[in-house]
């Protein structure tokens, strides 16, 4: 799937739940998708404009001046479960910190402590962040049928962030030298 439809994926995926401006697309991929997918207005707007043209998408004048609000079409829904249908195109991964670590010969060894502290945080972060959703999701009253995929993707999220606290936990046992002894 080119990058292209995965952008599409994703905005039709949020004009199915309710419409919305492309203002308010970007803030859903943002605060929702975005522990796991990321889309910048530069291609949002674009992917909006080419799935109006095709009729997937339908606009209307939003409550803003030069706003509009885009709602999802009927050939919208049956193109979005054909994107959906598709395999995923996998990306190479980019981790910052495994790029860090694997040189970690060529840095000191407390900017590597420094390094494995702060990944820690940002897991625990994670985890506290996943914890808050899932609590909002026990009061979803709207969105009610969406709850158990979302779930789904909050517990993706946990894993990974409880796996990397392994993880860190582990290099610092690995990386660590033993501590010596004064010899007597």
């Amino acid at each position: 799937m080119a990058r292209q439809s995965q952008t599409a994926t994703a905005v039709l995926g949020v004009l199915s739940i309710e419409p919305a401006t492309g203002y308010e697309i970007r803030q859903a991929m943002g605060s929702v998708l975005g522990h796991f997918w990321h889309e910048s207005f530069g291609q949002i707007y674009p992917c909006l404009t080419d799935l109006e043209a095709d009729g997937l998408v339908q606009g209307s004048p939003g409550e803003r001046a030069n706003s509009r609000r885009y709602g999802i079409t009927a050939a919208g829904r049956t193109h979005l479960a054909g994107l959906l249908a598709e395999s995923p195109t996998r990306q190479p991964p980019r981790n910052g910190t495994l790029l860090r670590v694997f040189f970690g010969q060529a840095q000191p060894p407390a900017a590597l402590a420094a390094l494995l502290e702060s990944t820690e945080a940002e897991a625990r972060d994670r985890l506290a962040t996943f914890a808050a959703i899932r609590a909002e999701l026990a009061t979803e009253e709207e969105h009610v049928e969406h709850v158990p995929y979302w779930t789904a993707t909050i517990r993706a999220g946990e894993l990974a962030a409880e796996a990397q606290l392994t993880w860190v936990a582990e290099t610092r046992a690995a990386l660590t030298p033993p501590a010596t002894l004064p010899e007597p």
